[in-house]
């Protein structure tokens, strides 16, 4: 006589094999219906769309206008003087408003190669290549005149900016900080051209004769 089976074994033998049923016939099939998510997390996100339609609001719009006065980060430019060459006035300021060193002669001497130099040459006098007759360029102003040396420092600034004439805006390509230092190395550039006995020291003037 056969000894009865462990229900337990009995249940264990028939949970195994539908088990394996299932697997077996869900391997490779296609369906059309959305997985189930046990956890979704985030892959449903109700939120509203760039240019999508609001029921919320009464305009129907999604994108809300700025609050008046509102400011982008990195853009509270306060100092007039610094990134406009102008006063709060409008009026172009007489001196560049940050401090001379020698390290922003350095940097103002190192940009005006790159952007100046080829119109106006390194030596400022405005016989840089593209003013050759090949390039069919308007020959640029020498800064050596005095008509150029009288113009302000915020005139310059703002030449520099927005462009002139057949001159580009560089305010893309060079930084404000950078534009100042041009200006502070365009300055010492004409005074080199310019100097008199008095711009040199006493203990070399006697060299000077």
């Amino acid at each position: 006589m056969l000894k009865s089976t462990p229900i337990n074994l009995i249940v264990a033998i028939v949970s195994i094999i539908i088990l394996i049923s299932f697997v077996g016939c869900g391997r490779g099939n296609v369906s059309d219906k959305p997985p189930i998510h046990l956890n979704p997390n985030m892959d449903d996100q109700p939120k509203y769309k760039a240019q999508a339609e609001s029921k919320y609001f009464e305009d129907g719009a999604t994108m809300r206008p700025l609050v008046e006065g509102t400011v982008a980060q990195g853009r509270l430019l306060e100092d007039t003087k610094y990134y406009t060459g102008k006063d709060k006035k409008g009026n172009f300021i007489k001196s560049t408003p940050v401090e001379i060193t020698s390290e922003r002669l350095k940097r103002g001497q190192q940009r005006f190669n790159i952007y100046c130099s080829p119109c106006h040459s390194k030596v400022g006098d405005g016989r840089g290549i593209m003013s050759k007759e090949d390039y069919k360029y308007v020959t640029p102003p020498n800064f050596h005149t005095d008509s150029v040396r009288q113009f302000t420092d915020g005139y310059i600034f703002d030449v520099v900016s927005n462009g002139v004439r057949n001159m580009p805006s560089y305010k893309h390509q060079i930084s404000v900080d950078d534009r100042w230092s041009i200006i502070l190395y365009l300055r010492a550039l004409q005074r080199s051209h310019n100097a008199t006995k008095e711009d040199v020291p006493v203990e070399f003037r006697e060299e000077t004769k």
